[in-house]
């Protein structure tokens, strides 16, 4: 009898759901890293640990994500960037600097490393949009939705491919991610999750793949030999053409997979390449197993697999199915230690951990679900060039430096009887300014254009927590300097202006600021 299952939802990303919505790059007090360790073939060569131990940011744009690449000290400064919200083509662009090397209207992984991306709160989705790793090692991407990513029509990204991998790329753990598209290549889409040129040690975990043509490939051609030490596990592979995946070459262990209504074959072993197939739950497909649309040949070691309402076609020319029962002809040996769920329990296992939004549970490997442990990792100031906010501490520390504001002018959008925009800048705490309704702007000027790069927003004794969600903004250009939620300490790239506003976009009853200091550092 199979062991109840327990489904608890992941405590890190349920405290970040009721966190704070934001526009740019975020460092959050105690956010957590990946979430668990890397599986398969990602744990070899070193291991698979992305931006453990360096800063982590929130971003919920594409150019944040790229400005928080960018504004690390070196391309392999480690960073975890946690990302909410939908990112598209409208914003993502090219950020430039000397850690980067990005692009406009697809996230730009490219010769760098030590870099996890996450998604958090409510959801991250990458909307016709898709993620590029090139030339980098050491990437964890987790928790994310990849959606009709297309190569023709548009708008176009990153090949027509979800995730794609190419050009020297190592080490790299992709967990808990949706991929999927809305047709095949006649509808202007390529792969889910692709890797070429030189691609090793990747492991894909926990991840729909769906509604696509093509699932993905190792090796764009019988030609391109150098890719391979590949692990899939745990994943759902459903209304798919081909190419669950497609291996040239190489070594891919395939376990644990839940394989539904491919339609024209499945896992295309060809070129030499070796795959260990076992405890996968194939169901209503055909040709799951074999070497197709080649003539040269492919291996497979295959167990304990269960096939259910699976169709296979007859042998001939460039098409070479496994079955109606397949055998082994090869043996794989695995440098790795994993444990096996059993076939019969793959569908109902894999149902319950797949994909994103799902409290990133993982299998014990004895048929139950359960939820990983949350990795800390220490959180640092966010990247000088991106547009970072700051949550604050239980108490905002004493000011260090000028206070820019004393002395400055103030006005604003409104105001509430008997409070005064003055207030603001007077240095007493214990007067203040409130918009006449729950939202409202206030903001700092001078004369002439000032060097800000901090701001300290104060809130009068006995209403802290009042202020919601906010945003801080260039006010002679409409640049948006930082965002996020509630008073505190505010940190961003130092900037010139002559008025800086803060807009209060949201909030729980009438906020009031006591003090809007400044700071040129």
């Amino acid at each position: 009898m199979r062991r109840p299952v327990a489904l608890r939802l992941q405590a890190a990303l349920a405290t970040a759901a009721v966190g704070i919505a934001v526009g740019g790059t975020l460092s959050i007090p105690h956010a957590s890293a990946a979430v668990g360790t890397a599986t398969g073939y990602a744990t070899q060569n070193g291991g698979t640990t992305g931006g453990a131990g360096g800063q982590t940011v929130r971003a919920s744009t594409g150019t944040a994500i790229h400005a928080a690449l960018c504004g690390r000290a070196s391309s392999s400064t480690p960073i975890t960037i946690e990302v909410t919200g939908t990112i598209n083509h409208g914003n993502t662009s090219k950020v430039s600097g000397s850690s980067c090397n990005t692009a406009d209207g697809v996230i730009e992984l490219k010769q760098i490393s030590n870099v996890t991306i996450i998604g958090v709160g409510s959801g991250a989705i990458f909307d016709q949009l898709g993620i590029h790793i090139r030339d980098s090692s050491n990437i964890i991407i987790q928790n994310v939705t990849v959606r009709n990513v297309k190569k023709s029509g548009s708008p176009t990204s990153n090949g027509g491919d979800a995730i794609g991998m190419e050009s020297t790329v190592r080490n790299v753990w992709v967990d808990h991610v949706t991929l999927e598209a809305s047709g095949g290549e006649s509808e202007g889409y390529d792969g889910l999750f692709d890797m070429k040129d030189n691609t090793q040690y990747v492991t894909l975990s926990y991840s729909i793949l769906r509604n696509s043509g093509r699932g993905g490939l190792i090796g764009s051609s019988e030609s391109d030999l150098s890719n391979g030490f590949v692990t899939f596990h745990h994943n759902l592979y459903e209304n798919i053409d081909s190419r669950t995946p497609l291996l040239r070459g190489g070594i891919a262990h395939i376990y644990n997979n839940h394989y539904v209504s491919l339609h024209e074959s499945g896992i295309n072993s060809r070129a030499g390449a070796r795959a260990k197939v076992e405890n996968n739950y194939f169901r209503n497909s055909k040709d799951v197993l074999g070497t197709f649309y080649t003539n040269e040949r492919g291996y497979w070691q295959v167990s304990g697999n269960t096939f259910d309402n699976v169709t296979w076609s007859s042998a001939g020319s460039e098409n070479y199915p496994a079955g109606p029962n397949p055998t082994s002809n090869t043996t794989v040996s695995i440098p790795y230690a994993y444990r096996l769920d059993g076939a019969s329990c793959v569908p109902d296992v894999v149902r319950q951990t797949a994909g994103a939004n799902t409290g990133l549970r993982v299998s014990d490997g004895s048929c139950s679900p359960q939820t990983p442990p949350t990795t800390a990792a220490p959180t640092t100031a966010p990247p000088t060039t991106a547009p970072p906010t700051t949550t604050p501490p239980p108490t905002t520390p004493p000011p260090s430096g000028t206070n820019l504001s004393l002395g400055a002018g103030a006005d604003g959008s409104s105001k509430a009887s008997g409070t005064s925009y003055g207030n603001v800048r007077d240095g007493d705490i214990g007067t203040y300014w409130s918009p006449a309704g729950s939202t409202g702007s206030i903001s700092i000027k001078w004369g002439s254009a000032t060097r800000v790069s901090r701001v300290i927003i104060r809130e009068p004794s006995g209403t802290q927590g009042s202020i919601g969600s906010w945003q801080l903004v260039n006010h002679d250009t409409g640049a948006v300097l930082a965002s996020g939620s509630g008073a505190g300490v505010i940190t961003f790239s130092a900037t010139a202006l002559s008025k800086i506003t803060f807009k209060i976009n949201s909030s729980s009853g009438t906020p009031r600021v006591g003090e809007f200091e400044t700071y040129a550092s």
